[in-house]
């Protein structure tokens, strides 16, 4: 099923290489573990959050599936705080992948993250789309941000795949037509939005601050004792985490409310070099 372009130049989002998330007011901070299963996600997708100014414990939603989060996204517009919104997909493709070839119907003028994200949505599936990138190339190449900051998966791999197209054709692309800020690679004309979505991703997070990155997850008592510690390194680090929460990541061997809760603290906040900035508004940007 195709996507008609956004045709209309006023409502159409504009590139911007900010590379900075401060806020001033009440910023409330959510970290979202997400899924690109069939189905819409299946409910899998978690989601905790925590108020900044004035400053608040963790709470966490329940579960809920891809149109969920788009519409959580959405009302939260409405609520007169500000609102950042870290998801852990990758939320564009390298720009390396389309150095010898375009897309059909793609000229080298119009490569965008928009133009690119149009183009994925006129698949039917994520293995439809995944297809396509291997008849362009083989190469899984890594973006920019992903060497940068160190993430685990190229957005193309097996693995991960699925989440790079459904987050972007999904949840980004329709959030970018209502006008929500998708940093860096669409936001609004004027500036200042309330509403803010960034990529962010756990495991980079871990890195920079020294903490331990892997092993955290799965079954028995080594992945256990590295949940706890990372929890204890979270309450160190200013987090409240209810007791109750706390149990539940702990036994959580997927990892997923663990790594919901690592994207509430502090954003990265790393500049975009001014040398990427054009590279970072078409393959976005961790944040």
């Amino acid at each position: 099923m195709a996507r008609k372009p956004n045709s209309n130049p006023a409502a159409r989002p504009v590139a911007s290489s900010s590379n900075t998330l401060s806020s001033s007011g009440r910023l409330v901070l959510h970290g979202v573990d997400f899924s690109g299963a069939d189905g819409g996600g299946a409910a899998k997708i978690r989601i905790a959050e925590r108020e900044l100014a004035p400053r608040s414990a963790i709470h966490v939603r329940g579960r809920i599936d891809r149109n969920g989060l788009r519409k959580a996204i959405l009302e939260s517009a409405a609520d007169g705080r500000e609102h950042l919104w870290r998801i852990d997909a990758p939320f564009g493709l390298p720009l390396e992948c389309f150095a010898a070839s375009r897309p059909e119907g793609m000229a080298e003028g119009e490569l965008s993250w928009r133009a690119v994200a149009e183009w994925m949505a006129g698949f039917d599936t994520p293995r439809d789309w995944r297809g396509a990138m291997r008849d362009m190339s083989k190469r899984e190449p890594k973006r920019a941000c992903d060497r940068e900051f160190r993430t685990p998966l190229a957005p193309m791999n097996l693995r991960v795949f699925k989440q790079t197209f459904t987050v972007i054709t999904e949840i980004l692309l329709p959030l970018a037509d209502a006008g929500i800020a998708i940093e860096p690679v669409s936001m609004p004309a004027g500036g200042a939005a309330r509403v803010r979505v960034a990529e962010g991703c756990p495991a980079s997070i871990l890195l920079r601050r020294g903490w331990p990155a892997r092993g955290y997850k799965g079954g028995g008592e080594p992945p256990r004792i590295v949940r706890e510690e990372i929890i204890r390194l979270l309450r160190r680090d200013g987090l409240e985490i209810p007791s109750n929460l706390a149990v539940e990541a702990i036994h959580d061997e997927e990892g997923d409310l663990l790594d919901a809760m690592i994207m509430v603290t502090a954003p990265l906040e790393v500049p975009i070099p001014a040398e990427l900035a054009a590279t970072a508004a078409v393959e976005a940007w961790v944040y």
